[in-house]
């Protein structure tokens, strides 16, 4: 029987070695409550992808974020919560203390005093699932749905557990430090942008890039607006729930969360704007979730006037980074990296510029010097360490991993041609997003039983006139700043 109690005033107490711990009701239910809200984000992330895929791909995405819930879950109860969060933890990563949850119940958690060690549990349970999601974004249109599972509990295991250890175990180097991440923006958002930026240059290019083939817009903008609304919504559990508590800093946590968001849409979009002359849904997108993930590392520690700026600088910078793999050739076809880990880096950045010691104080009990501005010069040196370190270990061990499944035959990641022609959907899943014919000229010959890759003399079919072969042309980009998401524009 478990040993917990009620007092007066209906407070949960348990008795943690003989001695009674308290622990909020209120505390509790915020934390369930958030942890909700993280979830709805992880399918919001699938429609946010999909919208933004061609048609022939765009159950795929939906399709990894769901199947990414059952295998983090499983993954955090077999040993994830236990190497990142034991007690006894190393600078570097846990032990097994805590194996399929051993000993997890009414401790008290290493995050908060206030709440259970099972409440914490679940709650960091979805930071986690919702990382891999976002990472597994570099696999879009070209890779095989099997090894991609596979791929997302060995990279929860070596990738995120050490760096959610180092950065929020009490006894993780970077914790040691003084380094300073509210709610992800290391662990969550540099981890897995990197870790998309290796998956696409390890993949190499799909099929047709470098052409017109590729230069098209967002399939289903609706889907990529559905999926900005789940994942701004469910921030406000991320981060305002990352207070562990019912109290003023998680409300000042949610304030800035949306204020960012509202800048750094408004921002991304005026950008495009001068570019395009119109307004574009896509681009505000964008731009909202840039502010998101610039505000996640800082939300528990600025005030209001930070949260502009905070939006203002990551959807700028986030914007302009899209450009990145256009100078390096990675077709990184959701720009994973450039809204995720250039976002995450630049929120760590300003962390150490605007972070104030009394916005940290809203909850009673941290006590911090500041940052830049409370004249605490060290903090920003603290907060590049910490962001540096995320993309290193992210870059190098993700790429090991890619490699090492590369010479495993049945888990190589890299689907055939036929199926990145035909598309993952139905090559992969044997189900699409929408009941269709496709109107897509290249996928009409392989719906014939009898046709042979290469011989366009199949059943009478001519090969294609010269004038009508593919032309090599500069990939043109859609306000997200992505060669990817939808049909080829018809040309004139």
């Amino acid at each position: 029987m478990v040993n917990v109690t009620y007092d007066a005033s209906n407070d949960l107490v348990a008795y943690a070695d003989g001695a009674p711990v308290v622990y909020n009701l209120g505390d509790i239910a915020w934390v369930l409550a958030s942890m909700a809200l993280v979830w709805l984000m992880i399918p919001g992330v699938g429609l946010f992808y999909s919208g933004l895929l061609r048609r022939k791909n765009a159950l795929s995405m939906i399709f990894l974020s769901v199947a990414g819930i059952a295998v983090g879950s499983f993954q955090w109860f077999f040993w994830g919560f236990s190497l990142a969060f034991s007690e006894t933890a190393n600078v570097f990563i846990g032990d097994l203390k805590h194996f399929a949850l051993m000993n997890v119940l009414e401790q008290p958690s290493v995050g908060s005093s206030r709440i259970p060690s099972i409440v914490f549990c679940i709650y960091q349970c979805m930071f986690a699932i919702i990382t891999v999601v976002l990472a597994v974004g570099g696999f879009a249109e070209r890779s095989r749905i099997g090894p991609v599972m596979v791929f997302m509990f060995i990279w929860l295991t070596i990738v995120y557990c050490p760096i959610a250890c180092w950065t929020w175990n009490p006894n993780g180097w970077t914790a040691k430090m003084g380094g300073l991440d509210f709610a992800g923006g290391t662990p969550v958002h540099i981890s897995s942008g990197t870790a998309a930026f290796a998956i696409s240059l390890y993949l190499g290019k799909r099929r047709g890039y470098g052409t017109e083939r590729l230069a098209y817009k967002p399939h289903n903008t609706a889907f990529v607006v559905l999926g900005t609304v789940f994942l701004w919504f469910g921030w406000f559990g991320f981060n305002g729930g990352s207070a562990l508590s019912a109290n003023l800093r998680a409300v000042q946590a949610c304030i800035v969360t949306n204020l960012a968001a509202s800048v750094g849409g408004i921002t991304w979009m005026l950008w495009d704007y001068r570019l395009e002359r119109k307004w574009s849904a896509v681009g505000f997108c964008s731009g909202a979730i840039s502010g998101l993930v610039g505000i996640t590392p800082a939300s528990g520690f600025v005030g209001a006037p930070a949260a502009v700026a905070i939006g203002f600088l990551t959807a700028t910078g986030c914007n302009f980074a899209t450009k990145i793999k256009f100078l390096v050739r990675v077709d990184d076809t959701l720009d994973v990296f450039a809204s995720h880990a250039v976002g995450g880096f630049i929120g760590c950045v300003c962390t150490g510029l605007f972070t104030q010691a009394s916005v940290a104080g809203f909850d009673g009990s941290t006590s911090i010097p500041g940052g830049w501005f409370d004249h605490n010069w060290v903090q920003l040196g603290k907060q590049i360490a910490d962001g540096l370190s995320g993309f290193g270990w992210s870059f190098v061990v993700t790429t090991i991993i890619l490699w090492v499944m590369h010479f495993i035959p049945f888990l190589r990641l890299r689907c055939d041609e036929e199926s990145e022609i035909v598309g993952i959907d139905d090559s992969m899943l044997g189900e699409w997003a929408y009941d269709y014919v496709d109107a897509d000229p290249e996928l009409k010959p392989h719906s014939r039983a009898d046709y042979v890759p290469g011989d366009e003399t199949a059943r009478g079919r001519s090969p294609a006139p010269k004038d009508q072969t593919e032309t090599a042309v500069e990939p043109t980009q859609s306000a997200e700043g992505s060669q990817s998401s939808g049909e080829p524009e018809k040309t004139v």
